[in-house]
């Protein structure tokens, strides 16, 4: 028996507040239109930072939170599909930046709206043969590079940053049980890749994602607590990827989780697609809703299709 904890969680987040009344100014919406359907009233858009400096931020805020120095870490993963350049990596960027050692494995992730989770997984995998035993998981993304502002069905949703975790592999702990899944779909969410020759613009049919992710979510909240032989009264806390405040709305209603067992950021950040997961754990630990010993219940989806769970408890 062999998996990984969390030791420290950071985030950094763009200056920039985009508010609901300020796409009014751009595109057929208002304040309240958005905010019934999603959740969202405000996200942060960059103007001037870029993907590597979200993810030095907020790397070097987990580092800090752990206690991990740079050259203790065997394994760094961005989970991303909006990093500053398709080569070199994000990660070998950030491998730079932080000065890691030359002989950590460095790479990016992309599941989309799912690739902390599944970068989480993959880290757990690696750092079991890793000489080093300590590893950083970023969720970071620069969505309002790839927005069709005349678009408002997907304009209003999505807003850029980062999160990350450091974790620590250790024989004689429990794994997180990840439980992950892709059903290939290129017509219900995609970004245009170079060679079709469209702009690489989000696009999304809202209405079939929405479904999509309420009949995922709870199956595979399902899923993980089978896996882990446990029922929603013995985590601690869940964490939902904060796509829109509805979702959430029905899995707390489903499982009936108390107010003080789950969080939204939503209002705050919009979807941040890979960056939401981390993000939200890492204003959890901030606040100290989590701590040493919580059992943390995290569940995404996204483009892919893709969707995971884990059952992931901090050091």
């Amino acid at each position: 028996m062999s998996g990984i904890k969390i030791r420290g969680t950071g985030r950094c987040v763009p200056e920039k507040v985009v508010t609901n009344d300020d796409l009014a100014k751009i595109v057929d919406t208002n304040d309240a239109w958005i905010a019934s359907r999603t959740g969202i009233r405000r996200r942060r858009h960059c103007a001037g930072e870029t993907h590597t400096a979200l993810c030095v931020g907020a790397a070097r805020a987990a580092l800090e939170k752990s206690g991990i120095a740079p050259e203790e870490i065997g394994v760094c993963i961005v989970a991303t599909l909006t990093p500053d350049h398709l080569v070199p990596a994000a990660a070998c960027l950030l491998q730079r930046e932080l000065g890691l050692a030359e002989d950590t494995l460095c790479f990016d992730l992309n599941a989309a709206c799912t690739g902390f989770l599944f970068a989480l997984h993959t880290m757990e995998c690696l750092l079991a043969a890793a000489p080093r035993k300590y590893g950083l998981v970023i969720g970071a993304e620069v969505l309002s590079r790839i927005l069709d502002w005349t678009d408002r069905g997907t304009c209003i949703l999505f807003g850029d940053g980062a999160g990350a975790a450091v974790v620590e592999w250790r024989e004689g702990w429990t794994s997180i049980g990840a439980v992950l899944g892709t059903r290939g779909d290129d017509a219900l969410l995609r970004v245009a890749g170079a060679e079709t020759g469209e702009r690489s613009f989000i696009r999304m049919d809202g209405t079939k994602v929405f479904k999509f992710a309420v009949e995922t979510v709870p199956r595979c909240m399902d899923q993980v607590l089978e896996k882990a032989g446990m029922t929603a009264d013995d985590v601690d806390f869940f964490v939902f990827h904060q796509a829109n405040a509805r979702i959430i709305d029905l899995a707390v209603r489903k499982y009936r989780i108390p107010p003080e067992k789950y969080y939204k950021n939503i209002e705050e950040y919009g979807n941040t697609s890979a960056a939401s997961i981390p993000l939200v754990l890492s204003e959890l630990q901030d606040l100290q809703k989590v701590h040493s010993g919580s059992r943390v219940l995290v569940v995404g989806f996204g483009g892919g299709l893709t969707w995971g769970g884990a059952l992931v408890e901090f050091a």
